[in-house]
C-alpha cells in the first residue's frame, strides 16, 4: 500500500472528512482490519487566510511547498492538498518535491465524465469561482461552467469562511444555497460541483435533483484508489 501525504488544516473541519472517507474506502476495498497509510500535515489555517486576504499567493504556495517536502521526506508517495482552494498554488508546491500531486478538479472531472453533462455549476470561494486555475481545467476538458453572480459569490464565501470552517452550520445559509443552485440551475447547469471541501457540512445530492458532485469525498476517494495501486 503506497503512503498518503495530507496538506490539512484548510479547514480541519473537512480534513477530517478526508481521513474518513479513505479510511472507509480502504476498508471496503482491502477488508479485514486494512486502513490507509497516512501522513498529515495540518496547518494553521488561521494564517493562510490571512495570507489569502492579503493575495500573498507566493507565500502561501512556498510555505505548502515546504510542507510538501516534509511530507515527501517522511515517506508520502504522492500528496493530496484537502482543499479546493489553494489548488491555485499547485504549481509552486510542485517545485519542491519529486512526487506526484494529485489535482482535485482532474479528480473531479473523471468523475463528471462518465455523466452526460456540458454545462456544469460551481459552487466555491471566491479565489476558486473567480479564478482559472480551477475553471481552466474543466474548460478545457470541454465544459461549460457556470458560476453564481457576484452578490451570491461573496456569501458563499462568507459562509464558508465565518460558518463552515467553524463547524457551524446555519439552516438559513442552506436555503439561501440552494436557492443559488436553483440560480445556476436556471442558466443551464444539469449538474453542480460543491468545489470546497466544507460546502458537503451544508448541501448534499439529497438536497438537489441534478448530480451533484461531491470534491471532498471524490479526492478523498481518488488518493485512496491510487494507494492500493
Amino acid at each position: 500500500m503506497k503512503t498518503i501525504g495530507l496538506i490539512g488544516g484548510m479547514s480541519w473541519e473537512s480534513t477530517s472528512l478526508y481521513y474518513k472517507i479513505i479510511n472507509e474506502y480502504i476498508k471496503e476495498k482491502a477488508g479485514g482490519l486494512h486502513s490507509g497509510k497516512c501522513i498529515l500535515y495540518s496547518v494553521d489555517f488561521d494564517e493562510i487566510n490571512k495570507l489569502q486576504k492579503e493575495d500573498k499567493w507566493e507565500r502561501c504556495g512556498k510555505i505548502l511547498g515546504n510542507i510538501a517536502k516534509k511530507l515527501e521526506t517522511a515517506g508520502a508517495d504522492f500528496i493530496i492538498i484537502c482543499t479546493n482552494t489553494m489548488h491555485k498554488v499547485i504549481d509552486i508546491i510542485k517545485t519542491y518535491i519529486s512526487i506526484p500531486v494529485i489535482h482535485i478538479a482532474e479528480a473531479v472531472y473523471s468523475k463528471i465524465e462518465h455523466h452526460n453533462i456540458k454545462n456544469i455549476g460551481l459552487l466555491g470561494t471566491k479565489y476558486t469561482i473567480n479564478g482559472d486555475f480551477y475553471k481552466k481545467i474543466l474548460i478545457e476538458k470541454g465544459l461549460n461552467v457556470i458560476i453564481p453572480d457576484d452578490e451570491d459569490i461573496e456569501f458563499i464565501n462568507n459562509t464558508i469562511f465565518n460558518e463552515l470552517c467553524c463547524g457551524i452550520i446555519n439552516q438559513k445559509s442552506k436555503e439561501k444555497f440552494l436557492l443559488i443552485v436553483d440560480k445556476l440551475k436556471n442558466k443551464g447547469a444539469e449538474g453542480i460541483i460543491l468545489g470546497c471541501t466544507e460546502i458537503i457540512m451544508l448541501i448534499s445530492q439529497d438536497d438537489i435533483n441534478i448530480p451533484v458532485f461531491d470534491t471532498t469525498k471524490i479526492h478523498a476517494e481518488k488518493a485512496a484508489e491510487l494507494s492500493l495501486i
